[in-house]
């Protein structure tokens, strides 16, 4: 059994972590400024973060509960802890809040190249939805918008 802890952010404690994982995972990752404006807007927003034993911050993510469905906006695990199944953790804590929170329906996009995400939700039944051409930069590059059913 693992020491992990996913806690929900409710202020911009871990918000410097968050910014790290940004700028070294994402080449057109969220600005600072979005992430605030996220932590104000409590009624939609929900940010979590993964701890490990020694309560660093390993993974995060950023998602959006709107009426009956959560948008997953950003999940990334840091490189040195890969593997090792927090991004599965993760996304199942963050899945069963939404369905707490009433979402009947998971929708997020990933890049088209990103193997290894598209592995991690395939196991958790996300399925192809559409393609929005273009939609990363640097490289530019196509999302897959994948869905899923609620509750897991």
């Amino acid at each position: 059994m693992r020491d992990w802890i996913v806690e929900s952010i409710t202020s911009s404690v871990d918000l410097e972590s968050i910014i790290e994982f940004n700028q070294a995972l994402f080449s057109n990752g969220w600005t600072r400024q979005m992430y605030l404006k996220d932590l104000e807007n409590r009624q939609v927003s929900r940010m979590y973060v993964l701890r490990d034993s020694d309560k660093s911050v390993t993974a995060f993510c950023s998602c959006w509960l709107i009426y009956d469905e959560v948008q997953i906006n950003n999940i990334a695990v840091l490189p040195s802890h890969r593997n090792l199944g927090i991004g599965t953790t993760l996304l199942r804590h963050v899945l069963r809040e939404a369905a707490k929170g009433g979402a009947r329906r998971a929708i997020l996009e990933v890049r088209r190249s990103n193997r290894i995400a598209l592995r991690l939700y395939e196991r958790f039944g996300f399925r192809w939805q559409g393609t929005r051409d273009g939609y990363y930069c640097n490289p530019q590059e196509d999302a897959l918008v994948l869905c899923r059913d609620m509750p897991l």
